[in-house]
């Protein structure tokens, strides 16, 4: 079945095509489009990223913003970098609460949320990881207020307060100091202000969503000033869990924030914020694309599933998904100005702790529940200096420092109905298997821990970053930057594995039986030595063993070999093993910014970026192929000689993977050009963008896949344009071509992809928007109106499907791959708001997202211990409501 967009009709595709048409923008650069000189100028002197916007004006004026991608305040237009900025009153007209909806004024960005409210991915121009591993560090670096977010779970909360988003595009080598290879999400929250002031708010939704926003500023001395500010989200689930009587996919979570901004002089600033937030959620729903032939196992064990019908919203369970994330900390922001030089530093403390509990097989019986609890506790700090002569030089250097400490424990569990679920995919075979290997009855998949794992790492890092301003005339700058950096990671793996079946493999049991056998001694007694000397001194009897024991026609246990999931496990670190990785890196950037007139600037940019090794903390992790090397069927008495092998560290079905991924090396050719004319401008960048050593992690049914791809490259255009042909009327338009291609990775999860387009990368993105302000009269009161458009072109959604096995004339990994070209996503979302914003400063506002309500497949995947059978995240169906806000 191919599917592509769901729930939209022909008529729908012509109202957006046409919508589309008319609305040529994206909110994000309704910016610095056509900011005279001289009124950029004073904006640079006097930047205030704490003023509270009043509704009308911030609609008028949304050619104002200053931005700081360089670390310098500057509008948009003199920024020499590829660069979006999301306002903070398109945040609050197209109800943009947390950074997953970011993506929807923001086409280089996307934005995948997969198991639970933790595991989310940011995506810029074709390069992002980092979900669903705690040890793999994201591409894309979230920064909030300086301070760099490390995983996921502690970027997603709402975010309260926010004065702009800032995306930068490409490695950002030289500007942040802990290195991001694919981008930068920078979030700037207002500070405190000396003038008293605030807002409250209140939303009621469908699904009974209630949104609650308060936050108060103002002065406690002359010198310094507080803010508070507090939210609330609540929704209740859009999916029924029939068998229950429960819904799932709600929203739950609060957070609070304080601040206090000490001014003793006009030189020396410090900003202290702390903050706490809490989701305490039951998510995430991932339903049924394709039933295959184990459903007939499912139901035969006592199961339910709603089959081959994802957007039903149903689904059965026997266990409601639990997401409990915590985070919490604070940070100490110091500018002093020391004549024409400012110096900086950014203190940071944070934790964050996770936990998530699942019915990962999602069906009604009770077969496998997984658990994971982790705790991350990070220090960061920052001390740059930046210049600001009259003269033609300018710079910044900075350093950065980071530690990090990360701990998981976690686990599977058996059910009740696991046993008889896995007995009918084995024909009945469990009790014969049992009583052929002496094992007691019923002890394979008896209910209880299945695994037991407790995972550490620890890293530190530092980096020392600058970049150099040297304008060569009053119009063409050279810029010149670097980052050298340093990261060290150490881990600890370690794993129990409770099933007896997993414990033995299957070609050595047979093995070490014959050999027994002929010596007329117990097997226990078949020792390595034993079967070393049997082999020396009988090697044809060693040798038509051996041929047995691998011959599925001789040995029938070979046929069990699938229901081996969890395996015995090698710990780390060990004598072959050290269990950690030490990476450097020197990076750079070379630009050349040319101002041609008043109105165009245009910039060329080279720059390089790196990202360390990432760490596969998980029961997935595997010795390298240079470690070991398993025998036929897994066997380890087969196995050649490796270093494991040889020290006797290798386990029962020990097989090869990866413990860890190598860095990442990034490198960038960009051209832009930023224009700005009266009611209008825009920007264009064209880019070659590739990473060698892409860390790739792909889920592969009963595990997860950690490996370099040998260069993943991607060539693309961002184009984004702000039409205002009155003060009244704003049109917003921004789309990006990619062109992304795997141009080395012949050793991916589902074999080779040279030369194949990675899934999940659109071709085309567009997001636009319109927005028109009535004015009431005199009254000084409005009407506005506003309307979104976001597309993302017909795209592959996962690049292999395993578990479907091999053919005559193909090998698993090509019927993989055939698989998934059936399955694809186009994403068309409208959303729309009406606001009445009253003189008072009361507006009330009515709103919808994904207003057409279309459905798509965000990701597929193959399901768990189900070979055969698919499974997807559905996006979220049409939401509205009202808002009532008030600013005083």
């Amino acid at each position: 079945m191919n599917f592509t967009s769901f729930g939209a009709t022909n008529v729908r595709t012509l109202l957006m095509t046409g919508a589309a048409a008319a609305a040529f923008s994206v909110p994000s650069i309704a910016s610095a489009q056509g900011v005279g000189t001289d009124e950029a100028e004073a904006q640079i002197e006097t930047p205030d990223d704490g003023d509270t916007f009043t509704g009308i004006e911030e609609s008028r004026s949304a050619n104002e913003i200053i931005v700081t991608a360089t670390k310098r305040a500057r509008t948009l237009q003199d920024t020499p970098v590829s660069v979006s900025v999301t306002t903070a009153e398109t945040l609050e007209r197209a109800e943009i609460r947390d950074l997953i909806d970011l993506q929807t004024v923001t086409p280089s960005l996307r934005v995948s949320q997969l198991q639970s409210s933790a595991n989310t991915t940011f995506i810029i121009r074709g390069f992002g990881n980092g979900a669903n591993n705690v040890g793999i560090e994201p591409s894309v670096g979230v920064f909030i207020d300086g301070v760099f977010r490390s995983r996921s779970a502690g970027q997603i909360g709402d975010i309260a307060n926010v004065s702009r988003i800032e995306v930068l595009r490409g490695p950002q080598s030289t500007l942040f100091g802990k290195n991001a290879s694919a981008g930068v999400i920078s979030v700037i929250t207002r500070e405190p202000q000396f003038d008293f002031g605030g807002s409250v708010s209140a939303t009621y939704g469908n699904f009974d969503q209630i949104v609650l926003k308060a936050d108060v500023t103002g002065p406690i001395t002359d010198t310094i000033a507080f803010s508070i500010d507090g939210n609330l989200n609540k929704r209740d689930g859009y999916v029924d869990v029939v068998n229950l009587g429960e819904k799932i996919n709600e929203r739950d979570r609060y957070g609070v924030r304080g601040q206090l901004l000490f001014e003793p002089s006009d030189t020396l600033k410090l900003r202290a914020i702390g903050d706490y937030s809490k989701i305490d959620e039951l998510c995430c729903f991932a339903g049924n694309v394709l039933a295959g032939p184990t459903t007939a196992a499912i139901i035969g064990a006592g199961g339910q599933i709603q089959p081959n019908d994802l957007f039903s919203d149903r689904t059965f369970l026997n266990v409601l998904p639990e997401n409990e994330i915590e985070s919490y900390g604070g940070s100490l922001q110091g500018d002093l100005e020391l004549g024409a030089l400012t110096l900086t530093s950014i203190t940071a403390y944070r934790e964050l702790r996770s936990f998530n509990a699942q019915d990962v097989d999602f069906t009604s019986a009770n077969i496998v529940n997984e658990f994971r609890d982790q705790a991350i506790d990070t220090f960061t700090q920052e001390v740059r200096v930046t210049s600001d002569f009259d003269g033609p030089l300018n710079f910044l250097l900075g350093g950065f420092y980071f530690d990090e400490s990360v701990v998981q424990n976690s686990g599977l569990d058996t059910g009740p109905q696991g046993r008889a679920f896995f007995n009918l995919l084995a024909g009945g075979a469990l009790p014969f298997a049992e009583a052929g290997l002496g094992l007691p009855a019923g002890s394979i998949f008896a209910p209880g821990p299945l695994t037991r794992e407790l995972f550490t790492l620890d890293n530190t890092s530092y980096s020392i970053f600058g970049t150099v301003d040297f304008e060569l005339t009053d119009r063409l700058t050279l810029t010149a930057g670097f980052n050298y950096t340093d990261d060290s990671k150490d881990f600890t793996l370690s794993q129990q594995s409770s099933d007896p079946l997993a414990n033995i493999n299957l070609v050595d049991a047979v093995i070490v039986g014959q050999i027994a056998q002929i010596l007329q001694i117990p097997p226990s007694a078949v020792t390595p030595a034993v079967i070393g000397g049997f082999q020396q001194a009988n090697p044809a009897a060693f040798g038509q063993i051996a041929a047995a024991a691998t011959n599925p026609a001789l040995n029938p246990l070979l046929g069990l070999q699938a229901l081996q999931f969890q395996p015995p496990f090698v710990d780390l670190p060990n004598s072959v093993e050290p269990g950690e990785t030490n990476d450097d890196d020197f990076s750079y950037t070379l630009r050349a910014s040319y101002e041609v007139n008043n109105n165009v600037n245009v910039y060329a940019t080279y720059a390089t970026g790196f990202k360390a090794s990432s760490v596969n903390l998980s029961r997935d992790s595997r010795p390298s192929n240079a470690d070991f090397i398993a025998g036929p069927g897994g066997s380890t008495i087969l196995a050649p000689s490796s270093p494991i092998r040889d020290a006797g560290l290798a386990v029962p079905n020990l097989s090869s993977g990866s413990r860890f991924a190598g860095p990442e090396d990034s490198e960038v050719y960009e051209v832009g050009l930023k224009a700005s004319f009266p009611g209008f401008g825009f920007n264009l960048a064209i880019f070659d963008q590739t990473i060698e050593g892409f860390q790739s992690f792909a889920f592969t049914g009963t595990g997860f896949a950690l490996t370099n791809a040998g260069e993943q490259s991607t060539r693309g255009v961002e184009f984004d344009t702000t039409i205002s042909p009155s003060d009244a009327l704003l049109f917003t338009f921004a789309t990006t071509y990619l062109d992304a291609t795997f141009d080395s990775f012949p050793g991916s999860a589902v074999g080779d992809l040279t030369g194949e387009t990675p899934a999940g990368i659109p071709e085309w993105t567009i997001s636009t928007s319109a927005q028109y302000t009535q004015e009431l009269g005199n009254s000084g009161s409005a009407l506005i109106g506003r309307v979104d458009y976001y597309h993302e072109s017909n795209t592959q959604i996962l690049d292999g499907v395993p578990g479907f096995g091999a053919t005559a004339t193909e090998t698993a990994n090509e019927v993989a791959r055939r698989i998934a070209r059936n399955y694809r996503r186009e994403v068309n979302q409208v959303n729309a708001s009406l606001t009445l914003a009253l003189d008072n400063g009361f507006e009330l506002s009515a709103w919808a997202r994904n207003l057409l309500d279309e459905r798509y497949i965000t990701t597929i995947f193959p399901s768990v211990a189900q070979a055969g059978s698919i499974s997807g995240y559905p996006n979220a169906p049409r939401t509205y409501g009202v808002t009532g806000r008030f600013r005083f």
